[in-house]
């Protein structure tokens, strides 16, 4: 019967060392996986926030300002191994950078803000001022500066440089708003390439040229038909308030005087205008969060690229009024405004989230343990009930054998305890420690009182050691 027991609780004792094995498997596997689930998480937060971000921007055409300007920017960029990158896509001009905008063919367009841009574009920044200049010359059969204003084009021919319809309409504003009818007022285009042709048209009486204040091609314009046609006499704008409340798309300005000649001054005194920005502009759509980056970025290099190219020194922030003609993108306004956020604040969501779901993991991760270690529990809670049975049948044993096999088991049952402990499965083993030191009392003084009664003459049995005080009770730590 002893060794039938023997063999059952040698047999329960491994199926329940195997269970442990198995269910810290089981636990060690959830917490190896939850671990890596929120190591990749936060790695890739990390790699979303320091990614490079690679945006097209379509500009031209070939061998233009605008084309070098994008192509020094996309460099510094590369150089200073900054976040956003520029890609540049070569276009014909401002109306194809348009399209490709319109088109998703790109992320960002080099454009003029008079031109027909998609209803959700926005600018970035704003590369430039494009001034009107406008100046007339002696026409065949007319005295020299007979034309003085532009109240005095009707009947004559304006050379206009460039070839976009964008110039021609500008012109037909500035002359309806100046109370001339442009049927009036016959129109020639020319390429920034056939200037020399132009001046030398005499049946040009006048010209428009669009650009910033030191355009190459403007003031090459200006010294060509002075050269051929006498020195030229600029005409104001004197509408240019008026112009602007209108067309908000362009800016009442004026140009100073001698900004193309010194000598001779060229003009001689300061000339009203109107001009028309030139803009980097996005889709609304476009993350705010790249765009504040990329105008940081731009402002960043702006004084070193313009030591190669001095119109990157024009660069300027675009109008954030709510009322602008051309808003300005919700990122570069935060930048410009100071209202960018920091990674903090624009993940303090996401922070409190992941705090949440880190204690929600913690409940999930103490309930899986409790869950696996259920039948544990139990069984500890019966072998401490075990050990508890034993004291009385330790002061009832009849033989010293008796008291041994009583404290085998009492060993076996402490060793299970601590496994149990070890897993989890129980939390306080201050009870046990009472039950265990309650039983070596109650087995030192029966083992002293069989050995008294056997007589002082025999001797112990040899499995026995001899009579000695009762050993100091076993306390568990924390006990």
């Amino acid at each position: 019967m002893t060794a039938s027991h023997g063999n059952h609780s040698q047999l329960t004792s491994e199926s329940l060392r195997k269970r442990r094995l198995r269910n810290r498997r089981i636990f060690n596997l959830a917490v190896v996986i939850t671990i890596i689930t929120l190591a990749v998480g936060s790695i890739g937060v990390i790699f979303y926030e320091l990614r490079p971000v690679t945006l097209k921007i379509a500009v031209g055409p070939a061998g233009s300002d605008d084309l070098k300007l994008v192509q020094l920017l996309s460099q510094a960029f590369a150089r200073n191994r900054s976040q956003i990158r520029l890609q540049p896509v070569v276009t014909e001009g401002a109306n194809p950078s348009i399209e490709a905008l319109r088109q998703n063919k790109a992320d960002l367009a080099v454009v003029r803000a008079d031109l027909d841009l998609p209803a959700d574009a926005q600018s970035v920044v704003t590369l430039r001022k494009n001034f009107v200049v406008m100046w007339s010359v002696r026409g065949r059969g007319r005295k020299s500066g007979a034309i003085k204003n532009i109240s005095d084009l009707p009947g004559h021919t304006v050379g206009v440089i460039g070839r976009t319809p964008a110039n021609v309409k500008m012109l037909q504003v500035i002359l309806s708003e100046s109370g001339v009818s442009p049927d009036k007022v016959k129109i020639q285009q020319f390429q920034t390439t056939q200037i020399a042709e132009m001046a030398r048209d005499e049946s040009l009486d006048a010209y428009l040229a669009l650009g910033p204040l030191d355009s190459k091609i403007t003031i090459e314009a200006i010294a060509a038909t002075a050269k051929a046609r006498g020195e030229p006499r600029f005409l104001p704008i004197d509408v240019g308030d008026a112009i602007a409340k209108k067309f908000p798309i362009y800016d009442s300005e004026e140009i100073p005087g001698s900004i193309f000649s010194t000598s001779p001054p060229r003009p001689e005194d300061k000339v009203d205008t109107i001009s028309v920005s030139h803009l980097i502009v996005a889709k609304q759509s476009l993350s705010s969060l790249t765009v504040t980056r990329l105008t940081r970025q731009i402002f960043a290099v702006r004084q070193q690229i313009a030591r190669e190219m001095p119109i990157a020194g024009k660069i300027e922030a675009p109008d954030t009024d709510k009322d602008a003609a051309i808003p300005a993108h919700r990122g570069a306004a935060a930048f410009i405004d100071g209202t960018d956020r920091t990674f903090m604040e624009r993940n303090s969501d996401y922070i409190w989230g992941l705090i949440l779901l880190l204690s929600g993991l913690g409940s999930a991760g103490a309930w899986l343990r409790s869950y696996l270690t259920r039948d544990e529990r139990e069984i500890g809670g019966k072998m401490r009930d075990r050990a508890l049975g034993m004291i009385g049948k330790a002061r009832k044993a009849d033989s010293v054998a008796e008291l041994d096999a009583m404290q085998h088991d009492i060993d076996r049952i402490l060793r299970e305890t601590l496994d149990f402990y070890d897993d989890g499965a129980i939390d306080d083993l201050e009870p046990f420690g009472l039950v265990l030191d309650q039983f070596q009392r109650a087995a030192a003084d029966r083992r002293s009182a069989l050995i008294a009664s056997a007589g002082s003459d025999l001797e112990p049995p040899q499995n026995e050691t001899p009579e000695r005080d009762p050993p100091e009770p076993l306390r568990i730590a924390g006990t």
